[in-house]
């Protein structure tokens, strides 16, 4: 049910990019060209789109991110303003241009993906230090990782400081964010992220248990573990806590992990129980899927609450 408890106040600290996407039969294998596919030009980048798509299942949302003083870095710092997003933070740099990602989706909704991150990685601490006051606004911080690791590791530092929910999304892994696992309240990898992070091996559910508890060893607080279609998996100081997927008909599962980090942190800024945030998160995700794009793809509050029954 809709939260008569105020809007939750989230601060996401991100990527922001400019995406060409292109709809194929297949995916190309190496040295195939796969022609007859159609173009969709839209906006996306890992923060963005978490931003995006908090605000629209109704959370406050303030974005802190780095864009090529272009044209591309204009229009994407518009479009969030026009979702209601604090761009305030959303610095431009002629050092670099606006991050851009070639993304090929086939026909069971399955992506490649390659990203030129661009002025996203020009995101320095520095900047992030001069947004002090949004950290102190914010009631929940969100990181990935397609910005500087120094940067993300300043943001849940000082968001820990301030007693402020933090949620690192690893993604895309690098091997330097494995000193980020300590810093996160909730950290969220995928099946592959997990495995990188903790050393385990996961194929199935239950080794993805073994690997999150791992992680939690070493410092995060809650770990959830997405499995794409096998649904999600949680591992906190209190058990282990399990919910499916939602059965939906894929399109494009491009943006799919951000919209189930979004609603995750909208979610706990409501209060809710973990099992009731994971069904959000959960529902949010698959909807996103039946879409094509990033931030086209996200679906807003009433259309989760449908899905739900709610």
């Amino acid at each position: 049910m809709p939260s008569l408890a105020p809007a939750p106040r989230v601060l996401v600290v991100g990527s922001a990019n400019i995406d060409f996407t292109v709809a194929t039969a297949h995916l190309p294998r190496p040295g195939e060209t796969v022609t007859g596919g159609t173009l969709l030009v839209s906006h996306g980048g890992k923060g963005a789109n978490q931003a995006v798509a908090a605000r629209r299942l109704g959370a406050e949302v303030r974005f802190v991110a780095c864009v090529g003083e272009d044209a591309s870095g204009y229009q994407l710092r518009a479009a969030l303003e026009k979702e209601g997003i604090g761009v305030a933070g959303v610095s431009m740099t002629d050092r670099a241009a606006t991050g851009t990602a070639l993304i090929v989706v086939d026909a069971a909704g399955r992506n490649q993906i390659a990203v030129a991150p661009g002025a996203n990685w020009a995101l320095t601490v520095e900047m992030v230090e001069r947004r002090v006051d949004d950290l102190a606004w914010a009631e929940i911080v969100m990181c990935q990782l397609e910005t500087p690791v120094a940067t993300v590791a300043w943001v849940l530092g000082e968001a820990r400081r301030r007693g402020r929910l933090s949620l690192l999304n690893p993604a895309p892994m690098r091997d330097e964010a494995r000193e980020l696992v300590a810093l996160a309240d909730y950290l969220t990898p995928n099946e592959t992220e997990a495995e990188r992070l903790s050393g385990v091996a996961v194929r199935d559910p239950a080794s993805a248990a073994v690997a999150a508890r791992a992680l939690r060893t070493r410092g995060a607080s809650t770990v959830i573990v997405t499995l794409g279609a096998q649904g999600a998996l949680a591992c906190t100081a209190d058990g282990q806590v399990s919910i499916p997927a939602l059965p939906v008909a894929v399109v494009d599962t491009t943006a799919a992990g951000d919209a189930f980090n979004a609603s995750l942190a909208v979610a706990l800024g409501e209060a809710r129980a973990l099992p009731d945030a994971l069904r959000f998160a959960s529902a949010t995700a698959a909807l996103a899927c039946t879409r094509r794009g990033a931030q086209p793809s996200l679906p807003r509050r009433d259309e989760v609450e449908t899905l739900l029954g709610a």
